[in-house]
């Protein structure tokens, strides 16, 4: 019987037919909860999180903290969501190149297309096929919607948020993308996943900036992949080391998990790592204008920070490679028009250069307020260059 001609009706064969429909379109997990189904332990979690401050500048999750806990508060006929998961394993270790201080590290779920768009697009597809056949109302998120997925992901039995907070799973580690259909009709939900860390704490140990106040808890604020994607502005000093030549995010805390074991290749194509954006050479991406910052990132979810957010970042890992190669691109960004870039180029050269040859580059640098904090840090002095 054909697919048009075939409408199934009873719970279980719309539960069939969704994950069906899933599966087609690449995903490698699909799993129902209620939308009821968040305990309170996350919903105190993220309370306790805003109410510390963890959340840095982000804004919008104090704003929103009290809705993500209720999926009825997005969408009141919600009976069911549906939770999918699609695999973005690398296909080597991304701790291997933090010893490459000439290169950039970049975080693995950015060296591809932005799975924003990957991910939408294909919900879009599931949702109105799903409602085609049944009939029934459908609504499609991902996770720039205030929705607890990885608490719900983990009533759905896909995985469990472990130490570090982000959901691991047993068949695919740490390397998973989540989104979620909510539909107004009844499906059966499937059972929640437990806890499977036990008293394994290396996401914990390896966090280079020691982020982790506790198990389960996060401090925006000394992640490096808050630092590098979220803070505007100059990083603050005590991180910058630590940062070592990570330039977009930080894995540490996913890599290093036992998990990832178990984990695969992404079978997605778009979800596959551009070779170019593997392990780029800082003395490129150093050299980037705006036209070639927007080119070479057209599609990538690094586009969004910015080009002067970016190279800033670029320096505080020239600054950390020890390569005297990259003086010269630091030396030329002295000039350039953000001060954010040229105050990041003053401690970039702190670390690559003499302070005889820092001194005798004073005078390039601008005395704006930020661009003259780079310039005491770098050189201990009281007043600013001039």
């Amino acid at each position: 019987m054909g697919e048009a001609a075939r409408k199934p009706t009873r719970p279980d064969e719309r539960k069939a037919f969704l994950v069906d429909l899933a599966r087609s379109e690449g995903f490698d997990v699909a799993r129902v909860v209620r939308p009821d189904a968040i305990s309170d332990r996350p919903k105190n979690a993220l309370q306790a999180f805003v109410a510390k401050g963890y959340h840095a500048t982000m804004d919008w999750m104090e704003e929103t903290a009290e809705r993500r806990g209720h999926p009825r508060s997005l969408w009141p006929d919600v009976r069911s969501i549906l939770i999918l998961g699609m695999n973005y394993g690398p296909d080597s270790d991304p701790l291997e190149i933090l010893e490459r201080r000439s290169n950039a590290s970049i975080s693995v779920y950015a060296r591809h297309r932005d799975y924003h768009d990957v991910i939408k697009g294909r919900l879009k597809t599931i949702a109105g096929r799903f409602a085609a056949r049944t009939g029934a109302e459908v609504k499609v998120f991902v996770d720039t919607a205030p929705v607890m997925e990885k608490p719900l992901a983990e009533k759905a039995g896909v995985g469990w948020q472990g130490k570090h907070t982000n959901l691991v799973s047993r068949d695919f580690g740490s390397w998973l993308f989540l989104g979620s259909i909510f539909t107004a009709v009844d499906l059966p939900p499937d059972e929640p996943a437990s806890d499977s860390c036990g008293s394994c704490r290396a996401c914990l140990d390896i966090c280079p900036t020691n982020a982790f106040p506790a198990p389960y808890q996060l401090d925006a604020r000394r992640c490096i992949s808050y630092l590098t994607i979220e803070h505007k502005g100059p990083i603050p000093f005590e991180f910058r080391e630590a940062m070592g030549n990570r330039i977009y995010g930080c894995d540490d805390c996913l890599a290093v998990c036992p998990w990832n074991k178990f984990a695969n290749t992404a079978r997605e194509a778009k979800l596959q790592a551009r070779a170019d954006l593997n392990a780029p050479r800082l003395a490129d991406l150093a050299v980037l204008d705006d036209p070639a910052f927007r080119k070479l990132f057209s599609g990538s979810p690094i586009k969004r920070i910015g080009r002067d957010r970016f190279v800033r970042n670029v320096l505080i890992a020239c600054g950390n490679s020890g390569d005297p190669d990259l003086v010269p691109p630091c030396e030329a960004l002295l000039d350039d028009a953000s001060p954010e870039v040229r105050g990041a180029a003053v401690w970039a050269l702190s670390r690559l250069v003499s302070s005889d040859r820092l001194q005798r580059l004073a005078d390039r640098v601008e005395t704006d307020t930020s661009v003259i904090a780079e310039w005491r840090h770098a050189t201990g002095r009281l007043s600013p260059p001039h």
